[in-house]
C-alpha cells in the first residue's frame, strides 16, 4: 500500500485553517460566518499599489531575479534605513511571502536534530517548518496571567543544550499581540552572544504598535550582527496578503547565499507581487495613521466586549491585531467546531482559531483561542454578540 512520507504525516495541520470545511458547510446552510480565525484584514490596500497594478502595461510576465527585483530590494533597504536599520539591498532576499522566508532561513541554518527555543504560544507555522527541516522546537511558556511577557532569561538558559542552534522571537507577537521591549530583546541578545546562537526575529507586524509604544528591532543590537536573521512581509503592513512577497534580511552573507540556493524551489518570487510591493513602500504616513487608529478602535472595542463576558479573560494587546483569549470552555477546538456545526445566533456564527495549535507543550491552550480583530467595528460587534450568546449555551461550559 502506498504511503506518504514520515514528514508528510508529521507536519501538523494549520490550526488556523483546519476548521475551514465546517465553515464552508455552515455557509452552504445559509449561516453568515464572521472570520476571527485568520489575519486577513478588511483594511483597504494602499491605493498607490492598486493603481500601479491597474496601469501595468507589459506583454510578457517574465521571471525576475531569483533574489528579487533589484529595484524592490533597493527600495526595501531604503525603508529600513529610514527606520535607523543600516542595511543595503545586498542584505535582502525577496521571498514568496514571509512563510517562505522562515522556511528558507531554517533550511539554511538548521540540521537534522538541531533545536530552536521559542516562547509559546507562537505562530503555528513555525512548528510545521521545524518538522520540514527535521529540527526540534523547544518551547518556553509565556503566561496569560503576565500578558504573555517574555519569560525570564534564566528559563531560556535552562533549555540550552549542545544541539541548541537558535532562538525565535516574534515581535509584535502573533498570536498574543505582546510587544517585546528593548530591554527584553537585549537580554536575549546576551544569551545569543554567550552561546553563539542564531536569533530569528519575525517583525512582520512592526508597523502596528499601540498606546505610545515603539518597536525596537534586533537588527539594532550591537555585537550580534552575524547572528540575526530578520523576517519581513508586505502582507500585513499594507493589507495585501495575496501578493505573497516577504523577505529575509540579514548581514550574514552565508545565510543569504544558502537561502538563495533553496530559491530553486520557486525560481523567483512573484513578479506581479513584487511590482505591487515596491509601490507600497511609497505609502503615505496618512494611510498608516488612519489604519493605526482603526486597529486601536477595534482592539479597544473587542477587549472590552470580551472581558464583559463572564469567565472570559482577554489581555490588552500592544501590537499586531491578535489576542489570545481564555474562555470558560472544556476544549476550545470542540467549541470552535460546535460553533460552526451546531450553533447560530440570528443566522450568524463565528470562526475562531483554537489556542492549542499555538502551543507546543501538550495540553496547553486547551481553553484558549486566538482572535484576530481584522473586521470593521459593525462586524466585530455582531461577532461579539454571537460569541456571548454561544458561551451561554455551550454544553461544555466550565464556569
Amino acid at each position: 500500500m502506498l504511503q506518504i512520507s514520515d514528514k508528510g504525516a508529521a507536519v501538523p495541520a494549520s490550526p488556523i485553517r483546519k476548521l475551514v470545511p465546517y465553515a464552508n458547510q455552515a455557509k452552504e446552510r445559509g449561516i453568515r460566518v464572521f472570520h476571527l480565525n485568520i489575519g486577513q484584514p478588511d483594511i483597504a490596500t494602499p491605493e498607490i499599489a492598486l493603481e500601479v497594478v491597474r496601469r501595468l502595461q507589459i506583454s510578457v510576465i517574465e521571471y525576475t531575479d531569483s533574489a528579487g527585483n533589484h529595484t524592490l530590494r533597493s527600495a526595501l533597504a531604503g525603508y529600513y534605513q529610514r527606520l535607523g536599520i543600516h542595511i543595503s539591498e545586498e542584505n535582502i532576499l525577496i521571498t514568496t511571502g514571509g512563510s517562505e522566508a522562515i522556511l528558507f532561513a531554517f533550511m539554511s541554518t538548521l540540521n537534522e536534530g538541531d533545536e530552536i527555543i521559542i516562547p509559546e504560544p507562537f505562530y503555528a507555522n513555525y512548528a510545521a517548518f521545524a518538522v520540514m527541516v527535521g529540527a526540534k522546537i523547544v518551547p518556553v511558556t509565556a503566561k496569560i496571567e503576565n500578558n504573555f511577557a517574555l519569560p525570564p532569561v534564566s528559563e531560556f538558559e535552562k533549555l540550552i543544550t549542545p544541539r541548541t542552534k537558535g532562538i525565535v522571537i516574534i515581535n509584535p507577537n502573533n498570536p498574543t499581540g505582546y510587544l517585546y521591549s528593548r530591554e527584553e530583546l537585549e537580554s536575549l541578545a546576551e544569551i545569543v552572544k554567550k552561546h553563539d546562537l542564531y536569533l530569528y526575529s519575525d517583525e512582520v507586524y512592526r508597523r502596528y504598535c499601540y498606546d505610545g509604544q515603539t518597536h525596537f528591532s534586533v537588527m539594532n543590537i550591537p555585537g550580534i550582527e552575524q547572528n540575526t536573521i530578520l523576517f519581513d512581509s508586505m502582507s500585513k503592513r499594507y493589507s495585501e496578503c495575496g501578493i505573497r512577497v516577504g523577505a529575509i534580511i540579514t548581514r550574514n552573507k552565508d545565510v543569504l547565499a544558502a537561502s538563495l540556493k533553496f530559491g530553486m524551489a520557486r525560481l523567483c518570487p512573484p513578479a506581479l507581487g513584487q511590482i505591487a510591493a515596491e509601490a507600497s513602500l511609497e505609502t503615505s504616513d496618512e494611510y498608516f495613521h488612519k489604519v493605526h487608529e482603526e486597529y486601536v478602535h477595534r482592539r479597544d472595542f473587542m477587549v472590552e466586549a470580551l472581558n464583559r463576558m463572564p469567565g472570559v479573560v482577554c489581555p490588552k494587546p500592544q501590537g499586531a491585531f491578535y489576542s489570545i483569549v481564555k474562555l470558560p470552555v472544556d476544549d476550545s477546538e470542540k467549541f470552535a467546531q460546535w460553533l460552526l456545526e451546531e450553533f447560530d445566533y440570528n443566522g450568524q456564527t463565528v470562526m475562531l482559531a483554537p489556542g492549542s495549535g499555538f502551543y507546543h507543550t501538550p495540553g496547553l491552550g486547551k481553553n484558549e483561542v486566538r482572535i484576530a480583530y481584522v473586521l470593521k467595528i459593525s462586524d466585530l460587534q455582531k461577532a461579539m454578540e454571537v460569541l456571548a450568546a454561544a458561551l451561554k449555551v455551550y454544553p461544555g461550559r466550565t464556569e
